[in-house]
């Protein structure tokens, strides 16, 4: 019996692969923040969940041979950790390896994404789930306990609905 090709989320973390619009996971961590506003199809290769994406359908979904793939895997681990840096700091935030801290430019940042119904809140949604899925569970509720804080802090911005999202994808099944 022929063995199965691997998920394409492993090749892809493994640096083996491109996505399916021919890019490696370095490159997309290495575009400037107005390219990550930009483009809409790799936020489902960077943080993958279980379920199809409706915004592109197409994306490769986690499987449990992938979830455990990453898990165990120090160098997808590591490579996951960066794609949540790099997210962290588009947004205006950042890991200090104990808590996610708003960066000085915070403000700046967040006129991007800090407004009711903007897209990046279900990005936030999906970074928080996938990393709790993939094995960064410190980081995942770190990032959690970062938008609760910016949820006080700027309750006109964003919904109740929003944030019970949040809440839902933080939780471990």
């Amino acid at each position: 019996m022929p063995a199965t090709e691997p998920n394409p989320l492993i090749r892809f973390y493994r640096d083996q692969a491109t996505d399916d619009s021919g890019r490696r996971l370095g490159e997309i961590l290495a575009w400037n923040d107005d390219q990550m506003e930009a483009v809409h199809d790799f936020i489902q290769w960077l943080f993958p969940l279980p379920e199809r994406s409706g915004a592109y359908p197409s994306a490769p979904l986690l499987d449990r041979e992938t979830v455990e793939a990453f898990r165990v895997t120090p160098e997808m681990q590591d490579r996951l950790r960066h794609a949540f840096g790099r997210m962290l700091r588009f947004y205006g935030l950042r890991w200090n390896g104990a808590a996610v801290e708003r960066e000085e430019n915070f403000r700046e940042r967040a006129q991007n994404w800090l407004w009711p119904g903007n897209h990046n809140h279900l990005r936030l949604t999906r970074i928080l789930r996938s990393t709790l899925l993939l094995g960064l569970d410190r980081e995942s509720k770190a990032l959690f306990d970062a938008l609760n804080a910016i949820y006080r802090d700027f309750p006109d911005r964003i919904s109740s609905r929003t944030h019970a999202f949040w809440s839902d994808a933080s939780q471990t099944e």
